[in-house]
């Protein structure tokens, strides 16, 4: 029996980001991984390898539709998916490896295998050789995230019928893909293939693509997706999925009418969701419980039913992001050494890594409507923007929501260039919980895309935006 103070199942954010903040704490801390490599979904088969070959096709994109433009010539222009699947490759080690140093800098135990509970306090991890070991500790953090949500009637063969994991090594550029889902994950990697030149088609059951975002954000997308020859089948259900040695054929049918109709195509990317990996942590023997999604419930210091014992990142409700697993991390870490951390979770923002980007925080729309606040809002569009017109980046909008009353702002949707990194001037206003005025009044140096937030602020403000 190894005895430690604290015991954290799963690398990914969450979870190393807790072991470390833990070890920093002074809370002598393991950490158990299932896999052979750290980092879990995110830094694995996830976050960081998609944005990689997002990164790859989007400058292979470029060079073949706008460097022309720039006079930049090329000729025999191609694109090589092998070597983007070997750079994708080596940012993923590089950042395993980095997440591999962290813990021996903390002084963290590692422990490779597949740990479950024992009893509330012990962890038996069972290593891939069977051999088993025991861990004891007063307080455990479960973190073990995520994996895709494949029915069985889709007939997941991970040859043609894919999830994420498997579109991210691909070896071939596909001729045509059929993409299940219009949500973040499924639009980010159809956005990689699409820019190599596969056709995609997108099939929803909902009426708009990224439905958890803004409306407008949902339009925006759309708009400039379809200019990469993006198909959408909205408001549509796939009622069969049948892969062959070549291919894979996928039954639709319209919600709206009942007509149906089948996709031939190389690949199906099944991407309607995430589910948490919580089955084989044995979590009855530690007597905790999980509601129909297999989620675990905790209270509001993230802690579940048996005292002790913390769950956080997508094992628990909320959105399945990296970032907000780490900011639990950090909160239980701390919670346990008896501070009194807090999380702010209207203002973790949501990103899809397309081009153009999306970006959100706080209030929607609909959300607004629903809750029955008086609003108002303040648009802004990229094609108005100069710094936009330089770069050819003229897709997009910055939408800022703000109490028709107080002027205070509610949320901040963006749809354009750097939005991923634009969307933190929203966070940080909200934070100091900020008006549209006090927005309109900082200045933004120019040209940059930030002005378009000024801009928007100024819109909300009496209708006052300068340049549109």
């Amino acid at each position: 029996m190894m005895n430690y103070d604290v015991i954290v199942i799963g690398s990914g954010p969450g979870g190393y980001v807790a072991a470390i903040r833990c070890a920093q704490l002074g809370f002598k801390t393991a950490l158990v991984e299932k896999y052979s490599t750290l980092g879990g979904t995110c830094l694995n088969v996830g976050c960081i390898p998609s944005k990689a070959l997002l990164d790859s096709s989007e400058h292979y994109h470029n060079a073949s539709t706008s460097f022309g433009s720039h006079g930049i010539l090329l000729s025999d222009l191609r694109a090589d998916l092998n070597q983007m699947i070997e750079r994708k490759t080596q940012v993923v080690l590089e950042n395993t490896k980095g997440i591999e140093f962290l813990m021996k800098k903390n002084k963290i135990d590692v422990h490779h295998g597949l740990g479950s509970f024992k009893d509330k306090n012990t962890i038996s991890v069972e290593a891939n050789d069977g051999s088993k070991t025991e861990l004891s500790a007063p307080k455990v953090i479960i973190a073990t995230g995520s994996k895709p949500i494949v029915p069985a009637n889709f007939n997941y063969d991970k040859k043609r019928v894919i999830t994420s994991t498997e579109a991210l090594n691909i070896r071939e550029i596909p001729a045509r893909m059929v993409i299940i889902g219009g949500g973040v994950i499924g639009l980010e990697l159809g956005s990689v293939y699409a820019r190599l030149g596969t056709q995609i088609d997108v099939v929803e059951f909902a009426d708009t693509i990224i439905p958890t975002m803004d409306v407008d954000c949902g339009k925006e997308l759309m708009r400039s997706l379809k200019k990469l020859g993006v198909k959408f089948h909205l408001k549509h259900k796939v009622v069969a999925v049948k892969p062959g040695s070549e291919n894979v054929e996928i039954d639709v049918e319209k919600t709206t009418t009942g007509e149906t109709f089948t996709l031939s195509a190389d690949y199906c990317l099944v991407a309607i969701g995430r589910r948490p990996y919580t089955n084989k942590l044995n979590l009855e023997n530690a007597g905790i419980a999980t509601d129909e999604k297999g989620r675990i419930s905790v209270n509001s210091s993230l802690e579940t039913s048996t005292p002790g014992i913390y769950a956080i990142g997508d094992v628990i409700v909320g959105p399945m992001l990296a970032h907000k697993a780490e900011e639990e991390g950090v909160f239980v870490a701390e919670t346990i050494a008896g501070q009194h951390p807090h999380i702010n979770y209207n203002l973790i923002p949501g990103v899809v890594y397309t081009w153009p980007e999306v970006a959100g925080v706080g209030q929607t729309e609909d959300q607004l409507k629903s809750a029955g606040v008086a609003y108002k809002i303040g648009k802004f569009p990229y094609k108005a923007l100069g710094r936009a017109r330089a770069s050819m980046d003229v897709d997009g909008m910055v939408k800022i929501l703000a109490d028709k009353s107080t002027d205070e702002i509610l949320g901040m949707h963006i749809v354009g260039a750097r939005a991923a990194d634009m969307i933190m001037e929203g966070v940080t206003l909200m934070e100091f919980r900020a008006s549209a005025e006090d927005a309109a009044r900082m200045s933004h140096p120019h040209p940059t895309y930030t002005e378009a937030i000024k801009e928007a602020a100024l819109a909300a403000t009496e209708n006052r935006a300068i340049h549109s």
